[in-house]
């Protein structure tokens, strides 16, 4: 056990001078995540594929994710898919689980395979480090709020120890063994997609049979019919707005997730999800128009496209 750390290897307690950070990936999410540990006074070693999106941020920039794990006793990777994970975490030249100093942790928040966080748990766990599979859920505007929905699956105790970071971020919730956090984070895109799909299906027929659309999202809001995503994108499609907080071609990947594995890290089971399966398949018709970096708010797209409503 090295000098210095916790019972179980990991450095305690955690404040802002007393551990090193690694952060992996800038992207919209990840930039604004790596923003707030910033804003509390944490100081970041920041591994970035595309410099000029780190712009924003203030820490020390190096060129591999192993560079950013070398120094550092929690590294969090925000990327795009699982095969980017398994570069940045598992690459054994510039990953950073090879790199991390013993007793470290690794943190994803990534959405990805949880068969996948099951294996760096267990790589993890060889090397005497620690991971957890932590996905997010809230876009752009939770990131940026510290209002996000933060899955975690691994040790409950290694999740605890990490909660003065998490809080920062949003809300932690343990969910179980490693992977049960990327499960969790399936099923909520499953919801979530089904959601931004009844929403804009019902701004298309409202249009469409001659009711204002602002009118209509105020009347039905604190109704039954109201939700978080009605919130969150409504008024960003009422102005064409759809900016990403996560590409739509991710949710196509996470439904995928889905639907291949029925979201399990343990033994896999068959699950019938022919909503999710609808769901993607609207999805896949914005990747096919080109639309596939737009926000998900973006699906109306498709459905004003099947009704002759199309808008530039």
């Amino acid at each position: 056990m090295e000098e210095g750390r916790g019972n179980r290897g990991y450095p305690a307690p955690i404040w802002p001078g007393s551990i090193r950070i690694g952060w992996i990936g800038v992207g919209v999410m990840g930039a604004a995540m790596a923003a707030r540990l910033e804003a509390a006074g944490y100081d970041l070693t920041i591994y970035a594929r595309t410099t000029s999106k780190a712009s924003g941020l203030h820490g020390r920039l190096v060129a591999s994710p192993a560079a950013a794990a070398a120094s550092s006793d929690v590294v969090f990777t925000m990327v795009g898919h699982p095969s980017d994970v398994r570069a940045a975490i598992l690459d054994p030249v510039s990953g950073a689980l090879p790199a991390l100093p013993s007793g470290g942790v690794l943190v994803d928040c990534t959405s990805s395979e949880p068969a996948l966080a099951v294996a760096i748990a267990a790589a993890a766990r060889k090397k005497g480090c620690f991971a957890v599979d932590a996905p997010v859920s809230g876009g752009d505007v939770g990131a940026r709020d510290g209002k996000l929905a933060i899955l975690a699956g691994g040790e409950q105790e290694v999740i605890n120890w990490l909660s003065p970071l998490f809080d920062l971020l949003g809300k932690v919730t343990w969910l179980g063994a490693p992977g049960s956090g990327q499960s969790g984070k399936i099923a909520n895109q499953i919801a979530v997609a089904g959601s931004v799909v009844g929403v804009s299906e019902a701004l298309v027929f409202a249009r469409k049979v001659g009711l204002d659309e602002k009118a209509f999202l105020e009347a039905v809001r604190s109704g039954a019919a109201g939700s978080k995503v009605m919130e969150i994108f409504g008024e960003r499609i009422l102005q064409r707005d759809f900016k990403p907080g996560g590409f739509a071609e991710y949710l196509v990947k996470d439904l995928g997730m889905g639907l291949e594995r029925g979201g399990g890290g343990g033994p896999e089971e068959m699950v019938v999800l022919p909503g999710g399966a609808l769901f993607q398949q609207l999805y896949l018709g914005m990747v096919a128009n080109g639309d596939g970096k737009m926000g998900m708010q973006g699906l109306i797209t498709v459905f004003e496209r099947m009704n002759g409503m199309a808008k530039e």
